[in-house]
């Protein structure tokens, strides 16, 4: 009789512990809120803001897109707490079908809809606080969020003053990506069947955090997908990528971009592509030698304290 396959027990209330979470940024020495908004097109999303405690008003303005399949109020916490920390006021929202936002879970139908809904947000933050309106502006993305934050940028080019991009989705990895025939299948089968889970992939939790024990305290959160890919989603991030990857050289606006040497979920040779073919004037690129897909959580916390380093010393030459 073989073992029963489990899943990690749920001992945390958040990924530091279960300290309340005003306690928590409290003591971190931030202060935080969060709402629900319904965008144009009717959908309810969920928010959340990250805010120096005694800085008003804040050096400057990050919002921030998350990847596929993760949510912005579990470990994605981590780096707008650091960055309020430090003077920066962080905005995000959990994409359709992401966390607590409406959407069938992990289901991206149109992504250009995604970006219209983030760029909505953004605007919404900007005009509710005068205060906000010339302080700069970043974006945030990491994987699937740093394609967003291109896409939004190439919408309104000079609406941002930079963007950090972390493991950016620009191209999905060949060590990832279905080989031939199985995206012409898929595309095929999505036409029929958008939201049925059938893709077959690797866990990409395993593939991205590095450390067993942050593994486990990301396995907890409670609303990651853990679910097989769904069709519509593949078909979509493949067509997104593909157009992102065309247009490289479009990129304008100032940016770091960040990517592990072993990263086996996006490809660090496509983030350098990046580097090499957009044509801002201000642009920075830097491999994280032996690093995986989850710079700022799954590493050792020395590495994570490198790239948080990278991202800080960035924003502080331009703010």
């Amino acid at each position: 009789m073989g073992e029963e396959q489990t899943q990690p027990l749920q001992t945390h209330l958040h990924y530091w512990g279960n300290t309340p979470e005003q306690d928590y940024y409290t003591q971190q020495n931030i202060k935080s809120t969060k709402s629900f908004y319904t965008s144009p097109r009717g959908l309810t999303l969920f928010t959340r803001s990250w805010l120096p405690l005694t800085l008003t008003p804040p050096r400057a303005l990050i919002f921030m897109v998350h990847g596929y399949g993760n949510n912005i109020s579990w470990t994605f916490q981590a780096t707008p707490i650091f960055l309020a920390q430090h003077g920066f006021a962080c905005f995000a929202l959990d994409l359709e079908g992401h966390g607590q936002s409406q959407g069938l879970k992990a289901y991206v139908p149109k992504v250009d809809l995604v970006v219209e809904d983030c760029l909505s947000f953004f605007n919404l933050v900007l005009t509710q606080n005068p205060q906000f309106q010339n302080l700069p502006k970043f974006l945030f993305g990491e994987s699937m969020g740093g394609a967003i934050c291109l896409l939004i940028h190439f919408k309104n080019p000079s609406l941002f003053n930079g963007a950090i991009l972390i493991a950016p989705m620009c191209r999905i990895s060949d060590k990832v990506r279905p080989g031939w025939p199985i995206p012409e299948v898929l595309t095929f089968l999505a036409k029929f069947a958008p939201t049925l889970p059938i893709v077959p992939t690797a866990d990409l939790l395993d593939k991205s955090v590095k450390v067993p024990e942050k593994k486990i305290i990301a396995g907890m959160n409670p609303m990651r997908y853990r679910g097989k890919p769904r069709l519509g989603t593949v078909v979509e991030l493949l067509r997104v990528t593909d157009y992102v990857s065309s247009r490289l050289c479009d990129v304008s606006l100032p940016f770091i971009v960040l990517h592990g040497s072993d990263d086996v979920v996006t490809d660090p040779e496509v983030s350098r592509e990046l580097y090499e073919l957009a044509k801002s004037e201000d642009k920075s690129f830097k491999i994280c030698d032996g690093m995986l897909h989850s710079l700022l959580f799954g590493e050792t916390d020395e590495n994570v304290e490198s790239v948080r380093g990278h991202i800080l010393a960035w924003l502080n030459e331009r703010c």
